[in-house]
Order: structure tokens, then C-alpha cells, then sequence
């Protein structure tokens, strides 16, 4: 009987959310995705989210700390914390109230070789043990302790910013004067960004070389009649010829055979094509090149020799894009030069640098991304390809175990890649235990200059990842709302739980004066979210 009454009130409690939430959307209809409309519809402050007000007044430390060199290994204090992976550049707010984490901090304020650096490390229950047993992950990041203040009750309020990745070696227990969770950590040497090589591909030659200028129908035997290796100067000269000495029969026909699909217009690909267009690429091309692969030793050169064998598996079929060339000679007979712009002298075409162009994939994931939650101009961080990658990667709403796996990846253009795979994919949000759908990908909302996802903490000192949505589906709430140590000043808290396995999801924000707006939102935690596993067509 008791079960029966709590479902009820459980429905009538679903059925006024979604009326007063109906009456939201009345009020502010016409929001855009991230909430970001006219300062009518939308008068609350992101800044204030940012600043955690409710911490108190902190003081600020005025240490900046010099980025540590790749490859160093020193032993820092360490911080496990379940349901959060900090990434380099973003803010963790900690409330630390037990005795053995207070020392934690006072001896990172104090130590000689890395003053104010703290480890975070991401902490799981193992779900294929009986008992969930803890489990800590091998990659994290070093925090700057930024901000702090101690209270009265000898804890500790602080504000930390995520600085350099680091691989954890091992980890123990410090038990001189007090238990310090410690490890020994190597700082990972980040790579810089790809770019395509400027001297893997020449200007064609000047119309008026070219008599006629019209292409023959047959295709040139050589690379000089395709004007390939033309420059101004010897440098250039040798580099080809050293080039083509380097490949192997097989790998010189395959070289030739790019040569020539290029020259039939497959690959031609100007300066100004939108980024968009790097990864329009024919999955049936890109999965039959491993043949070729295994037959040549052609390089493949960017900027750095890592990860080339993950770099084939997405690479076209030169072979095949020569056939088509081939076959359409005839219609390409009088066809005008002017439309290629430039000639390889490299082994693979120009679009298969531009698949890995960190530049390139910045620019796309960048477009990907505001079209998700709104954001203004990223073009700073465009320019910045290794920031952008961790910026995107600490605020995409999913869930702890895809963010952790972000966090692993090294390699600029192979992270990015990763998110824009993520991006393109994103749809829903959906509990982890039962796989209710809770909200759509076109119900985020920026309520933080730090994003649609950020860290806050409770009270207690428990650390919660949430995202923010301006409505969500299949919610119960729990108990009264409360004001007390709101992270969003002006809003009052009530904890919100799956309807459908009681999982406590996280919290219905509702704003306690009329001209506040929103007038409510959701802030959902991160580790009780699923990734969208459907299949897309």
C-alpha cells in the first residue's frame, strides 16, 4: 500500500514539473539551445557559476607555477576522486574536510619541487568485481592550487586548475605525522599540432606553360608532365628526386596512381575549402586502401612520425580514385586548368593531410561544437588545437568512462578526432543504470562561462561533474528545496531521481525571485550519465 501511495505522488509530483516546465517554455519560447537568447529571456549571471561563490571568500595564492618538463618525474599528493576526470585548463573547486586530504594540501603548499601542484586521478568501482572494489586510473593531471581558506572547523575550502597530464607509475600511503595518499607521477611530453608539410606539395605551373591549356586524354607517364616537383629552386628538386628514390616499385606505382587521381580532379582541393569538407571521404575507399598498405613502405609524413599505422585504417584507395580518373578521361578532355591548385609531390593526396591537419580538425570540431551549445567566437582556441582538444573534451556531456578515455589519447588530431566522432554521435542524455532517455541533445543550457559541464561541491566535500539542461524527462523529486550552498546564487536545490530505477540523478535548480531567469533548470551528474550506444545510419 505504501509502494502504491509513494508511486502516485511520485506521478502527480512528474506531472507538475512537466506543466510548470510547459509554462517555461511559454514564457522564454524561442531559446536557443544553450539558453542564450535576449536578455529578457535569460538575466541570470554564468560569471557568478564560475566564481563558486559558495565557497566563501578564498584568497588567492598569487603562485603561478612554470609548466613542468615532458618526461619529468617527481611525487606529488594525490587526490582519487570518483565521478570526475579533471583536464588540463579547467577549474576544480575542492571542499576538503578529511584530516588525511587537509595535510594532503598543507604539504603541497609547502614542498620544494612542485609548490601548490596536487595530482588528480579518476576513481571507478570495478563492475566486474563482486564487491565493486576501487579502482584508480593510470592517467590524470596536476592542479594549481589557485585559491583557499581555511575555517574555523580546520577545513579547507580551495579552488584548483587543471595544468599538464601525467602518468601515475605507483602510488602509496605516507605515513610520516600523518596519512598522505602520495604517488610518483611522469609528466606525459604532449605532442605539437600536425600540419600539413608546405614542401609535400608545388603550385602547379603558370597556365601558359601548358599548351593549349586543356588536359590530353591520356594520362602523363611521368611527374614532370604533371608539372609535378616544378620549383624555383634546387632544394626542391632534390628533395623529389631523394623522395622518389626512397619508394619501393610497388610503392612508386601506388605514388603515381595518387599522382594521377589527383591530376583527374579527385583530389583537387583548394586553400579555401571549408573544413567541413576534410572528412567527406568514401567509406568504401577509405576500407579498401589496407591492401595497398601491406605492399608498400610509403612514408607518410606529419610533422611527427607517431600513431602512422591508426593513420592508414581511414586513408582512401589511391588505386581505385586512379581508376575512376580513368575512366572518365574523355569528359575531362577539354576541361579548363583552373581549377587545380595544387600538385603533390608527396605520396598521398592532399585531403588525406588535411584528415589529420590539427588545424583543420580544430576549425570542424570547433563548428561542431557551438553548434551544440551556442558558444560565441572560438577562435582563439582554433589557433590552439592542443587547448581546444582538452576545452572540448572536459565539457562534452558524456559519460565518465568516454571523458577518461579522452583524457588517455595522446596526440592532438587523434583527440580531436575522437570528440568530433562524439559530437556527430550525440543525441541524448540518458540514465546509466536503465537507459531512460532524460533529456535531448537540443536541451543544453550554459548556465557557466565554464560551459554546459563543470565540477561544483557539496558540503560534505563530495565532488559532483554535473550538465545543465533547460528541461528534462522521466525526473522524481526528493524532499523540499533548499537554499543553503546553492552552486548557482539565486537558485534553490532539490535532488531529483530516476522515476523509472530510483538512481539519484542530481538536482532541479528553481530561481527564488520572479525576475530571475531561467526560472528553472536541471543539472545532471555526469557519472550517472550512459553514452548513446544506438546504431546511426
Amino acid at each position: 500500500m505504501e509502494d502504491v501511495i509513494r508511486l502516485e505522488a511520485e506521478r502527480d509530483r512528474i506531472q507538475e514539473l512537466e506543466f510548470k516546465e510547459l509554462q517555461i517554455e511559454e514564457e522564454v519560447g524561442g531559446r536557443n539551445a544553450t539558453g542564450a537568447g535576449s536578455s529578457d529571456d535569460f538575466t541570470f549571471n554564468p560569471i557568478l557559476a564560475s566564481l563558486h561563490t559558495y565557497l566563501g571568500e578564498v584568497e588567492d595564492t598569487h603562485h603561478r607555477l612554470a609548466f613542468l618538463d615532458g618526461g619529468a618525474v617527481l611525487n606529488l599528493p594525490l587526490f582519487f576522486l570518483e565521478g570526475v576526470v579533471l583536464f588540463p585548463e579547467a577549474t576544480l573547486p575542492l571542499r576538503v574536510v578529511q584530516p588525511n586530504f587537509i595535510s594532503a594540501v598543507e604539504r603541497a603548499l609547502v614542498q620544494v619541487e612542485s609548490p601548490y601542484i596536487v595530482g588528480v586521478v579518476h576513481a571507478y568501482r570495478d563492475s566486474d568485481s563482486d564487491n565493486r572494489q576501487l579502482r584508480f586510473a593510470t592517467v590524470g593531471t596536476t592542479a594549481e592550487i589557485r585559491q583557499y581558506r581555511r575555517l574555523g572547523d580546520g577545513s579547507l575550502n580551495v579552488v584548483t586548475r587543471g595544468q599538464q597530464r601525467f602518468h601515475l607509475k605507483h602510488h602509496w600511503i605516507d605515513v610520516e605525522g600523518m596519512v598522505i595518499p602520495f604517488g610518483e607521477v611522469q609528466i606525459i611530453q604532449e605532442d605539437i599540432p600536425l600540419r600539413t608539410p608546405k614542401d609535400a606539395f608545388g603550385k602547379l605551373p603558370p597556365l601558359s606553360n601548358l599548351r593549349s591549356h586543356r588536359l590530353s586524354c591520356v594520362p602523363p607517364s611521368n611527374s614532370s608532365s604533371l608539372g609535378y616537383g616544378h620549383s624555383d629552386s634546387d632544394s626542391d628538386t632534390n628533395l623529389e628526386e631523394s623522395f622518389d628514390s626512397a619508394l619501393s616499385s610497388v610503392g612508386m606505382r601506388i605514388h603515381q596512381s595518387a599522382l594521377n587521381s589527383c591530376y583527374y580532379g579527385y583530389n583537387a582541393m583548394d586553400e579555401s575549402t571549408s573544413s567541413n569538407d576534410c572528412m567527406l571521404i568514401s567509406q568504401t575507399e577509405m576500407r579498401s586502401t589496407r591492401s595497398h598498405l601491406s605492399e608498400s613502405k610509403g612514408p607518410l609524413y606529419l610533422d611527427t612520425g607517431k600513431n602512422v599505422d591508426k593513420t592508414t585504417s581511414e586513408i582512401g584507395n589511391s588505386s581505385d580514385l586512379a581508376k575512376k580518373g580513368a575512366g572518365s578521361k574523355r569528359c575531362w578532355k577539354n576541361t579548363g586548368l583552373n581549377q587545380f591548385h595544387k600538385a603533390p609531390r608527396a605520396f598521398w593526396p592532399h585531403w588525406v593531410y588535411r584528415m589529420y591537419d590539427s588545424y583543420c580538425l580544430a576549425e570542424r570540431a570547433a563548428d561542431m561544437w557551438k553548434q551544440v551549445v551556442g558558444a560565441p567566437s572560438m577562435d582563439g582556441l582554433v589557433r590552439k588545437p592542443d587547448l581546444l582538444s582538452f576545452y572540448i573534451a572536459s565539457k562534452i556531456p558524456v559519460s565518465e568512462e568516454t571523458r577518461q578515455e579522452l583524457l588517455e589519447i595522446d596526440g592532438i588530431s587523434y583527440r580531436l578526432r575522437r570528440e568530433i566522432g562524439l559530437l556527430e554521435s550525440f543525441d541524448v542524455v540518458q540514465c546509466k543504470t536503465c537507459k531512460t532517455v532524460i533529456a535531448l541533445r537540443s536541451d543544453m543550457l550554459v548556465m557557466s562561462t565554464e560551459g554546459p559541464l563543470g565540477a561544483y561541491v557539496n558540503s560534505h566535500g563530495y565532488v559532483h561533474e554535473i550538465m545543465t539542461l533547460k528541461k528534462a524527462n522521466g525526473l522524481a523529486l526528493i524532499g523540499q528545496a533548499i537554499v543553503e550552498y546553492s552552486w548557482f546564487p539565486g537558485y534553490a536545490w532539490t535532488i531529483a531521481g530516476c522515476a523509472s530505477c530510483e538512481t539519484q540523478m542530481g538536482w532541479l535548480f528553481t530561481a527564488t525571485k520572479k525576475k530571475l531567469k531561467p526560472q528553472s533548470f536541471w543539472g545532471i551528474r555526469s557519472s550517472q550519465v550512459g553514452d548513446d550506444t544506438r546504431t546511426r545510419f
